[in-house]
């Protein structure tokens, strides 16, 4: 009686000792077929070290410390190159060729100290020791990131492979495997090191024209004392640029009214985008036209610049100027709402509103090119003329004729009721023989970076338009004017044409409004 239950229990034992060697020894016929390879493990394993290190290095990879007179953050980034990139915006950057490593130093100058800069404007003999100074503060900084970037690294590839692989062993393997591979990148950083990269940057912005401010190296190390007092009143103009706070009026005139902001001469100033960005959201604007001159020498190079112009919010209407290339011209004709401008053609925007326009006949971006003169200038006008008297015989009168130079748009006096113009970089009006207005517009790019280099730096200057939606006619225009680099006014002024004023006298300006 007792052995069949001991049969029976050998007999269970034996088959779940057959079941376990099966199931650990014999695999499926698809694994048998298609084994892992080791190398698609090892790439998944990269991807995944490489992807963990980069979200660390975006989400706590930076660090805030004062560089000089300068409040600044350091980030370390993934680089085929290397190399430092320093951001001084709005002015632009430049880019040092400091190291050869898989990894890039990004400096972002977020402001300058008020407190340290006027310090170094009052006692320019301080900027001697400056060197030692923003090497000490540099060689903080570079310790506290590379230890934040390790952690940062560390974390970041843990916690993504714990995710992907879900085993705290691969995924402390794979944050191993990422700070191993900053540590290799900052050995190689070291071992790469150029001192002498500072005295050779690459410039872009604003900052191109840096090197013919300051000099270049070997003029710097000849004239030291008069590099001193240039770099004092760059700091000055540059310091009051970052502490100019503006808060503009907005009027609200009858939802009738079609506004319209011009602008010109911005001369590469990155500034004016943000401005112009600004004015046409407080504003309400319907359209913007830029008289010419957005560049300084209408290269290549430049036109990355424009492409802030689509995301101004209204449409950008654009004619050529002296120092606006064809190539500018091909440029921005290729961008989302921009209408260029040349030979007379006309385009309507905001509800019926035509405007026409001519490109500037001459290019003279530098003293290189000898300017052909006025006479250029009167037979482009003319061909303006002309192109505006077709329209009104095809019963499609234009509104607003547009060309850089007045002397240009000024021969199409009596063909349109309202002519705009630049290049003067100052702003008037006037009332032509033959009853057109002539409306010259200031720099809305305060001169470019001329304006940190002059002692009396040039202000911004822009005009809004507020004309009939019915008729397109004038009904009145606020001159908004604000402190260029080294000035913190802002001003508007509100005129009006004469025959829109009762009895001659002008109205007192009206009081402005939040909007």
């Amino acid at each position: 009686m007792a052995r069949a239950p001991r049969a029976h229990r050998i007999r269970a034992t034996a088959a779940r000792l057959v079941g376990h060697y099966r199931s650990h020894h014999s695999a499926p016929t698809s694994t048998l077929a298609h084994p892992p390879h080791p190398w698609g493990r090892a790439l998944g394993l990269v991807a995944v070290v490489l992807a963990g290190a980069w979200l660390g290095l975006l989400i706590v990879g930076a660090v805030r410390t004062p560089v000089g007179p300068m409040d600044t953050t350091m980030t370390l980034r993934p680089s085929l190159v290397g190399g430092t990139k320093i951001n001084v915006s709005p002015l632009g950057a430049l880019e040092l060729d400091s190291h050869t490593a898989p990894i890039r130093l990004d400096v972002d100058v977020d402001q300058l100290d008020p407190e340290r800069s006027s310090a170094l404007v009052s006692h320019p003999e301080r900027i001697s020791g400056l060197q030692d100074e923003i090497t000490g503060d540099v060689a903080a900084g570079t310790l506290d990131l590379a230890l934040r970037s390790s952690a940062a690294v560390l974390a970041g590839a843990t916690a993504l492979g714990l995710v992907v692989y879900r085993r705290p062993r691969r995924a402390l393997a794979a944050g191993g495997l990422a700070l191993a591979l900053l540590t290799a990148s900052g050995i190689t950083a070291y071992a790469t090191w150029n001192p002498k990269s500072v005295l050779e940057p690459k410039f872009s912005g604003l900052l191109s024209s840096a090197p013919s401010v300051v000099g270049d190296a070997r003029n710097i190390v000849a004239e030291f004392n008069v590099y001193q007092q240039e770099l004092a009143r760059l700091v000055t103009n540059v310091t009051k640029l970052y502490n100019a706070t503006s808060t503009l009026p907005a009027y609200q005139p009858s939802p009738t009214t079609m506004r319209v902001l011009h602008v010109s001469d911005i001369h590469l100033n990155p500034a004016s985008w943000h401005i112009i960005g600004s004015l046409v959201e407080q504003y309400d604007i319907d359209a913007i036209i830029d008289s010419g001159d957005t560049m300084d020498h209408g290269s290549s190079a430049e036109n990355a610049f424009l492409d802030a112009v689509p995301d101004l919010g209204a449409p950008y209407i654009w004619v050529r100027g002296n120092h606006d290339s064809a190539g500018t011209q091909a440029y921005l004709s290729r961008l989302k709402n921009v209408h260029v401008l040349d030979n007379g053609d006309a385009v309507t925007v905001a509800g019926g509103l035509r405007v026409a326009g001519i490109g500037d006949p001459q290019f003279t971006p530098d003293r290189s090119v000898k300017p052909q003169g006025d006479g250029n200038e009167r037979v482009a006008g003319v061909q303006l003329a002309a192109a505006l008297r077709d329209q009104k015989a095809a019963r499609t009168p234009v509104d607003i004729a547009v060309a850089h130079n007045p002397i240009a748009v000024a021969q199409t006096d009596g063909e349109v009721p309202l002519a705009l113009a630049g290049h003067t970089h100052e702003r008037r009006t006037e009332i032509l023989r033959h009853g057109t207005r002539l409306m010259v517009q200031g720099s809305t790019g305060g001169g470019g970076l001329r304006a940190v280099e002059d002692a009396d730096p040039q202000k911004i200057r822009a005009s809004l338009l507020y004309l009939d939606r019915d008729t397109r006619r004038l009904q009145a225009w606020d001159e908004i004017t604000l402190g260029g680099l080294g000035l913190t006014t802002a001003e508007v002024s509100r005129h009006l044409p004469a025959e829109n004023t009762p009895r001659g006298k002008l109205p007192a300006t009206p009081a402005p409004g939040p909007r």
